[in-house]
């Protein structure tokens, strides 16, 4: 192949790349915005400047449990991660501990919703307000690692058919027809942006860390 064969296909792999990445960015920064949502709630909360709105909190805890296990974990084993796994063996070790934080999410969720439902039912508000929060740091944690880690050695290794592939799986996520479950997850989001008061926004990706 010549230079210029090269090049044009060095070209062709960073476009492929930076579709594929920013269907999956915008997926993180949907559930990013539920996350801020939640937490924002459980400060206003607990700093006395707005009650508890659990139907709210219901569609918030629903949302960031089903729509990762549904439709945004599986995809990124079955795609990126098996991809990247095929490529190289440097990426096994972070590939490994990002599917144990998957298979981790479910307890952890599970654990969420029954602090929820116990506050319901008249359990002082910190159990749950600070199960909220460690969930939050944890989720976010989680996509720091798959953004600065994974992304920059999908980037490296991937080739353009690889991205293609990425790609046309998460595309499907946008599309009703394509993903039933697509549709149903959008109407949840609007929802819970409608329920939640001012002035919850997406702001940045991750909150800054105390330590950072």
């Amino acid at each position: 192949m010549g230079a210029g064969g090269a090049a044009g296909s060095v070209g062709a792999g960073a476009i492929a790349a930076a579709k594929a990445l920013e269907i999956i960015r915008e997926e993180h920064r949907t559930l990013a915005a539920v996350l801020h949502g939640l937490k924002f709630m459980v400060q206003e909360i607990r700093s006395g400047q707005a009650p508890a709105d659990f139907e709210l909190f219901r569609a918030m805890v629903y949302y960031i449990d089903a729509y990762p296990e549904r439709m945004h974990h599986p995809k990124e084993e079955q795609f990126l991660f098996r991809l990247l796994r095929a490529r190289t063996s440097s990426a096994d070790a972070l590939l490994d501990d990002l599917r144990r934080e998957h298979e981790a999410g479910d307890q952890a969720i599970r654990h969420l919703e029954r602090k929820l439902l116990a506050y319901e039912h008249g359990t002082p508000f910190e159990a749950f307000g600070d199960a909220a929060d460690a969930y939050v740091e944890t989720y976010f944690n989680h996509m720091r690692k798959e953004e600065r880690q994974v992304f920059a050695l999908a980037e490296q290794w991937l080739t353009v058919a690889d991205w293609a592939e990425v790609g046309a799986a998460f595309a499907e996520n946008r599309d009703p027809q394509s993903g039933p479950d697509a549709a149903e997850f959008r109407a949840l989001f609007s929802r819970i942006v409608n329920l939640a008061p001012p002035p919850i926004g997406v702001g940045p990706l991750f909150p800054r860390r105390k330590n950072a």
